[in-house]
């Protein structure tokens, strides 16, 4: 695609006075505060004793950036010298802010016509990147259209000698052809920049139902910081003669996706970087994918900067489950039978978390291979095993049985049982199944398909080797149908989460319809909907496990169960990550409800990160929609975070102490 048929805008005002960095000035220079992905930070200003004393500092609404007001902001801003960095709107704009006072210092906008307007991951993405050589400091970030851009940190203005103009067209140069308007590729996450390189993943189409096994392949590659040269690249679907072609008993020829879209780890030291990948097409249906089929849901070590291959870990084989890789690896060094070894924690949609050796991809405890059931859909190819490690235990419910259903009451526990009745079910790993009207309506799974725990991940305590991790319990059901629409998509077979259109009634036993897992509006699954989970990483266990987010306003105000005594049950979200720092382990909720105050909002809680206890919690407008982040500038720490959905577009809102 020409250059000339994307218009670059960068408006700029005069920043504050230059200042270099106060003594005791602490940034956050990556989306999880270091390549690690740890999301910790060693600040303690804000504690235990004050934490409800917080005031907002400053906020920053971001609807005028975009045609349309954004509800899904999931950014998670950088403070580097002052200054906060973000990803904004429903444009993807790059906007500069005073990290004292929130002030606009200047903003940038690719502006990618039809191109951007057809793009399968919109809005304002996961954030950016920062890249300093000490002298020059760059700001990267991949536009709606898929283009990687690089901007000078202290103008905003493009970089002439990156790309073109400061632009290099990801649509290009990537060992495949590439529709440069139509094709199925894009990216939310933020570039990954470790030393000289920034590597750059690849997401396709959210959707149950894909419109084709031939998708865009999701290749991984390296550019150089300084030119935006592609340096290497990694074939996550692998080429005829690759290493893992020969897992694919068909061939890889004519199968797509397989993109690293979530966050990607680095050790400098050891020059690896390691890659989440996701399934191949598609997500629960694999008969044109047969064998394991690596290196779907696989973490893959790669050299920096040639993009060799190191080692894989293969979590999940031949998936049917959309179990993703969905997060950044957390890099740990933890003590194992008396020395330290390099780690790695791997949290997981399937509420594993995977602890491997990150020099070699050995896991530091093991995982041993089960047995896991058949399906019955016609062509499809299962594996008759899967991995589970023996430690950590899983930190939420896998599966579904009796023991995991909604039980305030016998009665609604009796429905419960009712309802699980229509269909099949089993312990995680239990594979979709065929949809009959009159038989069984498939296949009721635990966690659902965005699991557990999705993208933001977790965060991690270096002093005391403790992960913090985020997870819901929510019910989910695969249908598979036949296919009866090849316009639609070009699979034999597709997976639905509700009873496929059919003339007359809908079919109905005991007042359950197919795909409906309520219990009289009520949760099929107890509580909590929401947790937050300590695993400890010198033992191999859970520390500690709380219900995290107030009993929803529908729960508390149920008439079944007026005068039922209801325990804080957390609420269920997708967007939540923690941040962890000297002594708190920080969080916000997912969802509305009705605050302590009588407002309806979220929370932002603060927990001990050595108990589990709640220390404090100062409201928000709408729930949390992108992980915290902290800094320490003038002497005052500050905590930020991006909010929004529902009917409240998004927002940043940041909180310190007060003054004096």
């Amino acid at each position: 695609m020409a250059r000339a048929s994307a218009r670059a805008q960068t408006a700029a005002r005069p920043g504050p006075p230059a200042r270099g960095p106060h003594a005791k000035d602490v940034e956050w220079r990556s989306f999880a505060g270091d390549l690690a992905n740890t999301r910790y930070s060693p600040l303690d200003q804000i504690n235990a004793a004050n934490f409800n004393d917080l005031e907002v500092a400053w906020r920053f609404k971001t609807d005028a950036f975009g045609a349309r007001p954004e509800y899904q902001f999931e950014s998670t801003p950088l403070m580097i010298g002052g200054v906060i960095y973000t990803t904004a709107g429903s444009r993807r704009d790059v906007v500069a802010l005073d990290a004292a006072t929130g002030e606009i210092l200047w903003m940038h906008r690719e502006d990618e016509g039809q191109r951007a307007e057809v793009a399968p991951r919109k809005l304002s993405g996961r954030g950016l990147a920062y890249w300093t050589d000490g002298v020059e400091g760059r700001i990267l970030y991949v536009t709606i259209g898929y283009q990687l851009v690089a901007l000078d940190a202290k103008s905003g203005l493009p970089v002439p000698g990156f790309g073109v103009n400061g632009v290099v067209d990801l649509k290009q140069d990537d060992d495949q052809d590439i529709d440069p308007i139509l094709s199925d590729i894009g990216l939310h996450a933020t570039p990954c920049v470790a030393k000289d390189v920034v590597i750059i993943g690849a997401a396709h189409s959210v959707g149950n139902i894909p419109k084709t096994f031939k998708n865009t392949k999701g290749y991984v590659r390296g550019f150089d910081v300084r030119t935006g040269k592609r340096l290497w690249i990694f074939h996550t679907i692998p080429k005829k003669g690759e290493f893992g072609y020969d897992t694919w008993l068909d061939g890889t020829e004519n199968i797509g996706s397989g993109g690293v879209w979530c966050q990607i780890s680095v050790d400098e030291e050891l020059n690896l970087a390691y890659l989440g990948v996701e399934l191949p097409t598609g997500d629960e249906e694999g008969g044109h994918r047969r064998g394991d089929a690596l290196f779907g849901e696989s973490l893959v070590a790669v050299d920096l900067h040639t993009g060799e291959r190191r080692w894989h870990y293969q979590m999940v084989h031949h998936g049917l489950w959309d179990y993703d890789t969905c997060c950044a690896a957390i890099l740990v060094d933890i003590p194992v039978r008396g020395k330290i070894v390099k780690a790695l924690a791997q949290p997981s949609k399937q509420s594993f978390l995977y602890v491997l050796n990150r020099e070699t991809g050995k896991p530091i405890w093991p995982i041993p291979e089960k047995r896991v059931p058949k399906g019955d859909v016609p062509g499809e190819w299962y594996s008759p095993t899967q991995p589970h490690p023996s430690k950590p235990p899983a930190y939420d419910v896998q599966g579904i049985d009796p023991s995991v259903l909604i039980d305030y009451t016998p009665e609604l526990h009796a429905q419960a049982l009712k309802l699980i009745a229509n269909y099949r079910i089993g312990p995680i790993f239990t594979p979709p199944t065929v949809y009959h009207p009159e038989g069984s309506w498939g296949t009721l799974t635990a966690p659902n398909l965005t699991g557990g725990t999705n993208w933001a991940g977790g965060s991690y305590d270096p002093e005391h080797h403790i992960v913090y991790v985020y997870s819901k319990t929510q019910a989910d059901v695969m249908m598979a149908v036949k296919n009866t629409d090849p316009a639609e998509s070009d699979f034999d077979y597709v997976n639905m989460r509700a009873a496929p259109r059919a003339p007359g009634k809908p079919p109905e036993r005991d007042g359950f319809r197919p795909g409906l897992l309520t219990v009289q509006g009520l949760p099929l699954l107890k509580p909590p909907y929401g947790r937050i989970t300590a695993i400890d990483l010198t033992k191999g266990d859970i520390a500690w496990q709380i219900a995290h987010g107030e009993t929803p306003d529908e729960i508390r105000n149920h008439p079944a169960l007026k005068g039922v005594k209801i325990p804080r049950t957390g609420r269920a979200g997708s967007l939540i990550g923690p941040l962890t720092t000297k002594t708190l382990v920080v969080c916000g909720e997912a969802g509305f409800v009705t605050t302590p105050s009588g407002a309806r909002g979220a929370m932002l809680r603060a927990y001990d990160k050595a108990t589990g206890e709640e220390k404090g919690a100062v409201y928000l407008p709408a729930p949390q929609s992108g992980a915290p982040m902290t800094y320490m500038l003038g002497g005052a720490q500050y905590i930020v975070l991006a909010i929004g959905g529902g009917n409240y577009s998004g927002e940043l809102v940041a909180f310190r102490l007060p003054r004096g």
